[in-house]
């Protein structure tokens, strides 16, 4: 069981025309990941997310639900947005049978099928409902603060559904809560109504919580490996402890990702795992980057990368052209897996047609190793900075490892940046305009201010 980064195609002498990180920066930024690893070492008692991982409360609370869940429900219906959402996503994507919802119960081996809300679209919402047998479903409540204006929107609608289809008081024994330990609107009812509530540490924010009861819940329901889930994170963890850049992974991606966009003008960073299983994991990568490292340092200077999720190999024919020819302002980062090079063989048919002829013997396996291989060497052979994380097995323990190293390496990215990586006060605003449109108690300056906004001018209107 490993995880290997390979960035020689990132280096100065692997590209052309000059490209590439030098060893001199290399160097100095070992130096620079000295300093951030301290700095986040130094904050564990803020970063909850490095403690996860060995949490045995939590995973027991969370296996205790997940027996009570498994035969009496049929479906559960997770309700979040975010980090709330993006992580079971990702984890149902990656660790059960393709199609997972579409499988007989036979097929799920007994386990529930998950849908996930993570937006307040109403056809979306109402089509979910119409189809689900709400006498046989369990409703994870997924929100840190218990107020999420649209987890609270989604609430609202379902609970009024299940006291409709089962009765005001056996909706309770339906309905789990995931939120924080003392405090929210969430905790207040389950309080005042008995309903069974999972904790989210104070200390972990939402797009940290994937080993929190947030995915570790929803992956215990569908039959996953938590323990091995939570034991490749816990792996990655205790390697990251030491602070030289060139044993530990999580730093050496948040270095080589901030030097190639503050030193070489990559600013945007592509995850690219050439595996369908991975292709939610991206997603949840995408939002674990951007909102952590687009921030404003005190001198008003905006920051950050921008992540852009692909999938190899579906991909190259689509953003790879824009990769290998368009601006040089990228990194590309691929997810690849060993060992399926005799998985799908291909059959030797039409073998005097020159397009069809030479695959057959191939593996579907060996093409789409191969596929990834040969990306990366072309944007190489171009000059665009690539690297390759080579994975052993798609399974719990490598996806526990997976998102443990790009959670680290955030927080290294933020100390690096000089960012706060862990808050997200750009996206207050937005919230405080909803809040005032809708009448929310305490929003008028939020109001006032909305107010005060130019008016739409009919002459840019067509």
């Amino acid at each position: 069981m490993t995880l290997t980064l390979d960035f020689t195609n990132m280096m100065a002498g692997a590209l052309p025309n000059g490209a590439g990180i030098t060893e001199a920066q290399w160097r100095e930024a070992a130096e620079a990941f000295r300093l951030a690893h301290r700095q986040v070492m130094g904050q564990q008692a803020q970063l909850g997310f490095l403690h996860l991982p060995t949490n045995e409360e939590l995973l027991r609370a969370s296996v205790a639900v997940a027996q009570d869940t498994r035969g009496r429900f049929d479906d559960v219906l997770l309700l979040g947005i975010g980090g709330s959402a993006l992580g079971p996503i990702a984890l149902r994507t990656a660790l059960c049978a393709p199609q997972w919802n579409a499988l007989t119960l036979e097929q799920r081996s007994g386990n529930p099928r998950l849908h996930v809300l993570d937006n307040v679209d109403p056809a979306t919402i109402a089509a979910t409902l119409a189809r689900l047998d709400l006498s046989r479903t369990r409703v994870l409540v997924v929100s840190k603060s218990g107020g999420t204006v649209e987890t609270m929107a989604q609430y609202l609608i379902v609970r009024e559904a299940l006291a409709q289809a089962v009765g005001e008081e056996q909706a309770r024994a339906h309905l789990v809560f995931v939120t924080d330990p003392e405090v929210g609107s969430l905790r207040r009812i389950a309080r005042a109504e008995g309903i069974t509530t999972l904790d989210i540490p104070a200390n972990v924010g939402g797009r940290f919580s994937v080993f929190s009861p947030v995915g570790v819940l929803p992956a215990a329901i569908m039959g996953i490996d938590v323990r091995a889930l939570l034991g490749g994170a816990a792996h990655v963890t205790l390697l990251a402890e030491g602070e030289d850049v060139a044993r530990n992974l999580p730093g050496a991606f948040a270095v080589l990702q901030w030097l190639s966009d503050t030193q070489h003008g990559r600013r945007i960073q592509v995850l690219m795992p050439y595996a369908d299983p991975l292709r939610d994991l991206a997603l949840w990568f995408v939002q674990l980057w951007a909102e952590s490292l687009g921030k404003i340092l005190p001198d008003g200077t905006s920051v950050g990368p921008t992540p852009l999720p692909a999938l190899g190999a579906t991909d190259q024919h689509s953003q790879v052209q824009l990769f290998m020819e368009g601006p040089q302002d990228k990194t590309v980062t691929f997810i690849a897996v060993r060992g399926r090079t005799d998985e799908g063989r291909i059959p030797a048919r039409h073998a005097d047609i020159p397009e069809l002829g030479y695959l057959g013997g191939h593996t579907l396996g060996e093409l789409i190793d191969i596929e990834q291989r040969a990306t990366a060497g072309a944007l190489a052979a171009r000059g665009r900075f690539n690297a390759t994380l080579h994975i052993d097995a798609i399974d719990a323990w490598h996806l526990g490892a997976l998102m443990q190293t790009f959670e680290l390496a955030t927080a290294y990215a933020g100390a690096l940046y000089g960012v706060d990586a862990f808050n997200q006060p750009g996206v207050e605003l937005g919230k405080q305009f909803a809040y005032a449109m809708l009448g929310r108690a305490g929003s008028d300056a939020a109001r006032t201010e909305w107010d005060a906004l130019p008016k739409p001018d009919p002459r840019w209107r067509l």
